[in-house]
């Protein structure tokens, strides 16, 4: 006999896939793969025009795309400043000797890009300020791409791109501080440093509720807005000052339990499944209308997607061949070269924090979509050529003799 149908179990069963993939590292980049695939066709369908002056409606002071890019990012960017300060405390960064390989990947991914952007733009004065935009990875997107792998991709490839990906966005912050800060309002900055200021004292004082620093955090966020300096940093500069060490003398409280860990889990899902998918949806669209392989030649368009497929891979293989070479590093446990080569080309996937640079890069828009298929072709070259070449070398059970290059070998 057929077994009775049991409502409670079933929505058991959804419930519980359902926290799975909430809970999964890679599940928000399938979740911005779909939401920029979703932005891509409303740009191209009849509805286009409704999508893109929705974006330049104001709410209040700022338009919805504004809000989306100045104060939504803004949570996005606290969550980077988190990861930042946990992974350089006690996590995969928290010595030198496990910064080295991924820390010289980082800095030759985010070099060589940016080389090859100049080297096609160098010309243009005023495209010559995206030289930053491929310099950057997406984290989500990386992971994702590399989750559908599964088992066959050792674990130290994820810790090592997670690591390397941390190392990317710390880069790309200080990029957007010094390099695409606008119009300094002195009188607001002064402000911001005085309430970044009692922020740190708050934190040297130990005090452990997380209410106080978000407080404090809004009113940095205004007075960082208002200073010129993009708004966004003051989510990392926020993240910074939250206490990630428990006081002293507390009984038997486990680490996890501290200030800075208790808000990184508190804003994972809303950032991985809300605000970055906004981002996402709102900055995606792109029109392909008109879209010709000779506008794909553009330099600006060639230098981006050239520097997120080649740059990437050019920086990120480079100084791990470089590392290994001459004896100061190993690659990660159980990891074959041609895996490295696959996420050196993962790196070049660009999506999030490229599109936020080609924001405050140009002010064009027809130069911001121009940026816009940069990326997305270089992304998915990127995203296709590394998924393929993980998955050969993966099948093929390569194992990788980790030992320094030596001038003789062949």
């Amino acid at each position: 006999m057929p077994k009775p149908f049991a409502p409670e179990l079933s929505f058991g069963r959804i419930n519980a896939t359902l926290r799975r993939f909430l809970d999964s590292e890679t599940s928000g980049g399938l979740v911005l793969m779909a939401v920029a695939s979703l932005a891509l066709v409303v740009a191209n369908s009849p509805v286009a025009p409704i999508y893109f002056s929705a974006l330049q409606n104001y709410l209040g002071p700022l338009s919805v795309q504004h809000w989306v890019n100045d104060a939504l990012m803004a949570v996005f960017f606290l969550m980077v400043g988190l990861e930042i300060k946990r992974e350089m405390t006690d996590g995969h960064l928290s010595s030198w000797s496990r910064r080295l390989l991924p820390g010289a990947a980082a800095a030759g991914g985010m070099i060589a890009p940016a080389l090859i952007f100049v080297a096609l733009n160098y010309h243009d004065h005023e495209a010559i300020h995206g030289w930053a935009i491929p310099s950057a990875t997406d984290i989500a997107f990386a992971l994702a791409v590399l989750s559908l792998l599964g088992p066959r991709v050792p674990a130290s490839l994820k810790v090592f791109l997670a690591a390397l990906a941390i190392l990317d966005d710390l880069g790309a912050v200080i990029i957007i501080a010094v390099f695409y800060s606008k119009g300094i309002s002195v009188p607001d900055l002064l402000a911001a440093t005085a309430i970044l200021v009692v922020l740190i004292g708050m934190n040297r004082a130990k005090v452990m509720q997380l209410s106080p620093y978000m407080a404090f955090g809004v009113l940095l966020w205004f007075f960082t807005y208002r200073s010129g300096v993009h708004a966004t940093i003051a989510g990392v500069l926020l993240a910074l000052t939250v206490p990630i060490k428990l006081t002293p003398g507390t009984p038997e409280a486990a680490p996890e339990e501290s200030p800075l860990h208790r808000l990184e889990q508190a804003l994972h899902r809303p950032v991985a499944f809300l605000i970055v998918p906004i981002f996402g949806f709102a900055n995606a669209g792109v029109s392909f209308a008109g879209v010709t392989l000779s506008s794909m030649l553009e330099p600006l368009s060639l230098g981006v997607a050239s520097g997120l497929f080649l740059g990437k891979l050019i920086g990120v293989f480079g100084a791990a061949v470089i590392l290994v070479g001459i004896g100061v590093a190993k690659l990660p446990p159980a990891a074959s070269w041609g895996q490295m080569l696959g996420v050196a080309f993962l790196c070049g996937i660009g999506f999030t924090m490229s599109l936020f640079i080609d924001l405050l890069a140009f002010d064009d828009p027809v130069l911001q979509d121009r940026v816009k298929l940069g990326i997305l072709f270089g992304s998915a070259a990127s995203g296709i050529a590394g998924y393929l070449i993980l998955r050969v070398s993966s099948r093929r059970g390569q194992t990788c003799n980790i030992r320094p290059l030596s001038t003789t070998s062949a």
